[in-house]
C-alpha cells in the first residue's frame, strides 16, 4: 500500500494540521508502509536506510491512537542515546501538539527526583534510555499499568551497547497486551529473534535500499597513515569546504585533541562525546543544528538517530570497526533526498576492517589519492572565505508550529486539586477561544502551565484576570521562558 498524502490515513484533523505546519508534504516510503499497519494496531518490526523517516512512522500512529483524558503513560519508546530520547520526545511533541499530547523524556545523568516528579503529572508518551526506564519502574516512578503501545528504537544499537538485558527486564514489568515496534536501520539476526520472542504475529517490513539512495551518498576513502591525517583532513576540507560537516573518532580522547587541533587551526568547530555533561552535549547539538559552527568532532554517540539537515560531508577520521557504525555515520549525510560525501581515513593495518563494512554494505568504496598542494592552494580563497563568512543560522522545523503559542504560569496546580479538564473548560468558555487554541497543559504540585495557540494567548491572559478556574481565582502571567 502507497498513499500520496498523509490525508489518505483518515489521521484526525489535528495531526495533520501539525504534519502540514512542519512541512510534512508526503509520506516517505517507510511511513507509506508503516503507517497504516500501525494504525490497525499490529505488532512491526521495521528495517529501514537511516534518513528514511522512521521516527515519524511511528510518532505519528502513537500520536494519533493515544486517548488524551488518560492521565498515565499510554505508550514508552525505548532509545540507545540521550540524544536521541529529547530528539523523539521533541518529535512527539510537534507532532501531537494540537491533540495536546504530552511526552516526557528519561535518561541517565539528569536529576531522578526531576524525572520523578514529571512523571507523576499527566504523560502520554514517555521516551528514554534503557537503563533510567529501568530505574524508574523499579523504583515504582514509571506506571505503566495503562500502557498499550512499545517502540524498540535504533533496536541493533541495543545489543552493541549492551542494553539488551535491561530491555528484557524492561518488558517483562510490561502488559502483555499490547502493541510493540521494532525499527532499526540495520537489524542483526540475534537482536530480530529477541525480539519477536516478545512480539505476537510480527509483520516484518525490510525497506531496500533504492538505487536513488545510495547514489545520494558519494562513498570514496583514502589509505593514510596515522601521522598524516590531520594534514590530510586541512586538506580535504579545503578542497571540499563544507557548510556543515560531521567528523568522527573513535574514542573521546581523540575527539578532544583533533577539537583542540581544529580550533587552533581557526576552524569554527564544536565537540560531542559521551564525557561531557549532558547539558553540554544537547547545547553543542543545537547550535550544530542551527548553524553556528560548521565542523562537531564526534565518537558514535552523535551517529544514530539524530536529524540533522544538509550535512554535506561525513569525515571517517578513525575507520569504524563496527559495520553497522559506518552504515550510520555516512546516514549523516545525504538525508531526505538530499545528496552529501562520506570520506573515510583507513590506514594500512586496517585493511580488514574495510573489507568487512565493503562486503556488509555491497560495495567497493572508490580509493582516492590526496590532494596536490596545487589543487588545496587553488580552493583556498574560497575556503578561507567560507570560514570568514557569518554562518546563516537554520530555523528549526517546529518554528512555523510553534509561532503564535503563549505559555500561560497559573499559581495553582495538584494541591487545589486542578486537573486538565478544568483548564480546558473554563478557557474553552472565553469569548473567542475554542479547545482548538489550548495546547499542552502541565500541572504541576502548585503550578500549572497552559500553552495558548493560534496567537490568543492576551486574550486569554487579559480574560483570566478576572476568571476563576474550578472557583479559585488563580494568579496567571505568561511564563519565563
Amino acid at each position: 500500500m502507497s498513499m500520496n498524502s498523509f490525508v489518505d490515513y483518515q489521521l484526525s484533523n489535528e495531526i495533520i494540521r501539525a504534519l502540514e505546519q512542519l512541512g510534512y508534504e508526503h509520506p516517505t516510503e517507510v511511513q507509506s508502509k508503516v503507517i497504516p499497519i500501525a494504525l490497525r494496531k499490529k505488532d512491526l518490526a521495521v528495517k529501514s536506510r537511516t534518513g528514511s523517516g522512521k521516527t515519524a512512522a511511528f510518532s505519528i500512529p502513537i500520536c494519533e491512537m493515544v486517548d488524551w483524558e488518560e492521565n498515565k503513560p499510554q505508550a514508552l519508546v525505548l532509545t540507545p542515546t540521550r540524544e536521541l530520547a529529547s530528539q523523539v520526545k521533541e518529535d512527539m511533541t510537534n507532532i501531537g501538539r494540537f491533540k495536546r499530547i504530552k511526552a516526557t523524556a528519561i535518561y541517565g545523568k539528569q536529576p531522578f527526583e526531576r524525572q520523578r516528579i514529571e512523571l507523576k503529572q499527566k504523560s502520554h508518551v514517555v521516551v528514554g534510555t534503557p537503563g533510567r526506564v529501568l530505574d524508574h519502574l523499579e523504583k515504582g516512578t514509571l506506571d505503566v499499568g495503562k500502557l498499550k503501545y512499545l517502540v524498540i528504537d535504533e533496536a541493533d544499537e541495543m545489543l552493541n551497547m549492551g542494553f539488551i538485558d535491561q530491555v528484557e527486564a524492561i518488558i517483562h514489568k510490561l502488559p502483555i497486551d499490547r502493541m510493540t515496534m521494532l525499527f532499526s536501520a540495520t537489524l542483526p539476526g540475534d537482536v530480530a529473534n529477541l525480539c519477536h520472542q516478545y512480539m505476537r504475529n510480527p509483520i516484518d517490513i525490510e525497506m531496500k535500499t533504492p538505487e536513488r539512495a545510495t547514489s545520494q551518498i558519494d562513498h570514496s576513502l583514502f589509505i593514510v597513515k596515522d601521522v598524516e591525517k590531520f594534514d590530510l583532513l586541512k586538506a580535504v576540507t579545503v578542497i571540499e569546504n563544507p557548510d556543515s560537516c560531521m567528523i568522527f573518532c573513535r574514542t573521546q580522547e581523540q575527539v578532544d585533541n583533533l577539537f583542540t587541533q581544529l580550533h587552533r587551526a581557526g576552524y569554527t568547530c564544536d565537540k560531542i562525546h559521551g564525557g561531557l555533561l549532558q547539558e553540554d552535549r544537547f547545547d553543542v547539538m543545537n547550535r550544530f543544528k542551527r548553524g553556528e559552527f560548521r565542523y562537531l568532532v564526534a565518537t558514535d554517540v552523535a551517529a544514530r538517530g539524530i536529524d540533522i539537515e544538509n550535512i554535506s560531508l561525513v569525515v571517517n577520521y578513525d575507520f569504524p570497526m563496527e559495520q553497522e557504525s559506518y552504515v550510520h555515520r555516512s546516514g549523516r549525510t545525504g538525508r531526505a533526498g538530499n545528496t552529501g560525501k562520506a570520506i573515510s581515513f583507513v590506514t594500512p593495518y586496517e585493511d580488514k576492517f574495510l573489507a568487512d563494512i565493503e562486503n556488509y554494505i555491497g560495495f567497493e568504496i572508490q580509493k582516492r589519492d590526496a590532494p596536490s598542494k596545487a589543487a588545496v592552494e587553488k580552493k583556498r580563497a574560497a575556503f578561507e572565505n567560507k570560514m570568514k563568512a557569518r554562518p546563516t543560522i537554520k530555523k528549526a522545523k517546529s518554528e512555523q508550529l510553534n509561532k503564535g503559542i503563549m505559555k500561560l504560569y497559573f499559581n495553582g496546580g495538584k494541591k487545589k486539586k486542578m486537573r486538565a479538564v478544568d483548564f480546558v473548560g473554563t478557557l474553552s468558555n472565553i469569548e473567542g477561544v475554542t479547545a482548538d487554541d489550548i495546547g499542552i497543559i502541565t500541572i504541576q504540585e502548585n503550578v500549572s502551565y497552559v500553552d495558548i495557540l493560534n496567537g490568543k494567548g492576551p486574550l486569554v491572559l487579559k480574560a483570566m484576570k478576572d476568571t476563576t478556574v474550578k472557583g479559585k481565582q488563580l494568579k496567571v502571567h505568561e511564563a519565563r521562558k
